[in-house]
């Protein structure tokens, strides 16, 4: 299997090493430099302080995927003969995917991609919409120019290894992966729009035959929609720096603050046997008493995860990232002294170590489960970790208000763009990447059905889906800054004639 997937060079010959090479070019690529522009969850403008964005997020994502394979696959790991099994986990191979996995994520984060998603499939006529890991893949494989070919020309490992989800929106593999029950982690439908079909999927039906090619190699060895052992340590890793650094962040500007967490958590601890009695309407309708949330998550851990949820791990959770966290990172206000920095740092490191020696492989796992895990009382720590985060940071208003302008902002690029491509009098004049975004589009496209994309039958319109694709390419290709400066051009906000120009 290893000798189908490397060529070149001896191992010990970086120059011959096809992995290593292939992480040269990530990190070569424009795509990657502009990550630095893009937020992670804080903007870095309105924070005042140094936050984490896409690009230093992608560091450290790479450097715990590095460090698991390593311990996997150290002399004493004794992970090597199953991970062979399953195809191999090799430390450059997860690194250079773990750089790559946010190559697609747009300007403004998570919300970014939630519009973009919505106007593609609304306003654009897109079946497939927009989705972040989609258009990594689609990076790395249409969009992006390496030398004089089309995409960074990645080894098919690497590649595969980029496939958090591998599977289109609705039509591969068949059966669709959001029919199974329980289906795999992300590929349920979005309640709101269940014709959508999965909510989160790792290849557009234009990149279908990429995807397929890249994990050929693993036929028979994984079930279609399971996660390649590498990609499950990259999805691994990515949780754990999500977790984990995201929450130094909170600390830093000053928004996480010790009593509302400890009020939320102590409050579940002291009134649990109580709050398990409450049916869940009542537990909905008082959710902003303290204890409720807590509770609320412990119920949603166990509907979806019960293969892996218990409350004796779930209690210990919280007493854990209470002491840890509360008594702990949160015990004294971020002031920026040294002894602050050293508090951060340890909290950092104590963390990573703890839930990268959790980590073991699993010969058979559930299906909302990767072959390479935590254990539980890890995985029950992230849960916490990563609801702290959204409880007490997503959820703020002030937060929300920033988001619903930029999440306007983005609408009214989407509408600028496809205005100024749809107009005859400036056909000459677009920017030259949207001209030649829409003609890559449009080959893509042309041939396509409706039965591709499973939707019922009736006839696609290439031409409008070549524009809407393009603008889709384009703005996702942004950072926040040059979003923000492109609107402001389009809006006839800027009297920058020339150094407008930058994002064109």
């Amino acid at each position: 299997m290893r000798e189908e997937r490397l060529f070149g060079g001896p191992a010990g010959d970086l120059s011959g090493n096809p992995f290593r090479a292939d992480r040269d070019r990530i990190v070569a690529s424009p795509f990657f430099a502009r990550l630095g522009g893009v937020t992670q969850v804080i903007s870095p403008g309105g924070s005042g302080l140094l936050v984490h964005n896409r690009l230093t997020h992608s560091l450290k994502v790479a450097s715990v995927a590095r460090g698991i394979v390593e311990r996997l696959c150290s002399p004493t790991g004794g992970a090597r003969p199953l991970l062979d099994k399953l195809g191999g986990c090799d430390a450059d191979v997860v690194e250079a995917a773990a750089l790559a996995h946010d190559l697609g994520h747009p300007p403004f984060g998570h919300l970014g991609e939630r519009v973009l998603d919505r106007l593609a499939r609304q306003r654009l006529g897109l079946p497939d919409g927009f989705e972040g890991n989609a258009q990594s893949y689609r990076i790395v494989t249409s969009t992006e120019i390496s030398g004089s070919t089309v995409g960074l020309d990645l080894t098919a490992a690497v590649r595969a290894a980029m496939a958090k989800y591998p599977w289109t929106r609705r039509t591969y593999p068949s059966p669709h992966v959001h029919l199974m029950q329980p289906p795999p982690r992300g590929a349920g439908v979005d309640p709101e729009d269940p014709v959508t079909g999965s909510v989160k999927f790792g290849a557009y039906v234009t990149e279908l035959d990429d995807l397929r090619q890249a994990r050929a190699p693993f036929e028979g060895r994984l079930a279609p929609w399971q996660q390649t052992a590498e990609a499950s340590v990259m999805d691994t890793a990515d949780d754990i720096a999500y977790a984990i650094h995201d929450l130094e962040d909170f600390h830093r500007v000053g928004v996480l603050q010790q009593g509302t967490v400890a009020t939320e958590l102590i409050a579940w601890q002291r009134d649990a046997t109580e709050l398990r009695a409450l049916d869940l309407a009542e537990l909905h309708g008082s959710a902003r008493r303290p204890g409720r949330s807590v509770e609320l998550l412990r119920r949603d851990l166990f509907r979806k995860d019960g293969w892996i949820s218990d409350d004796d791990a779930f209690w210990a959770a919280v007493e854990h990232v209470r002491h840890e966290l509360v008594d702990g990172l949160l015990s004294a206000p971020f002031d920026g002294s040294i002894e602050a920095e050293q508090g951060v740092a340890r909290f950092s490191a104590r963390w990573t170590r703890r839930l990268i020696d959790a980590i073991h492989v699993l010969p058979d796992p559930p299906v909302r489960c990767g072959h390479v895990a935590l254990a539980p009382a890890q995985w029950h720590e992230v849960q916490v970790l990563k609801f702290v985060h959204h409880r007490f940071v997503l959820e703020r208003p002030d937060l929300a208000l920033h988001q619903r302008g930029q999440a306007r902002l983005l609408g009214a690029l989407v509408e600028a763009l496809h205005a100024w491509l749809v107009d005859p009098d400036e056909a000459t004049r677009l920017p030259r990447r949207l001209h030649d975004l829409v003609e890559m589009a449009h080959a893509e496209v042309r041939d396509l059905t409706t039965a591709d994309y499973g939707l019922p039958g009736g006839d696609l319109d290439p031409t409008a889906m070549a524009r809407g694709r393009a603008i889709v390419d384009f703005v996702a290709a942004l950072t926040d800054g040059q979003a923000v400066g492109l609107l402001d051009a389009l809006a006839g906000r800027s009297r920058q004639l020339w150094t407008d120009a930058f994002v064109l």
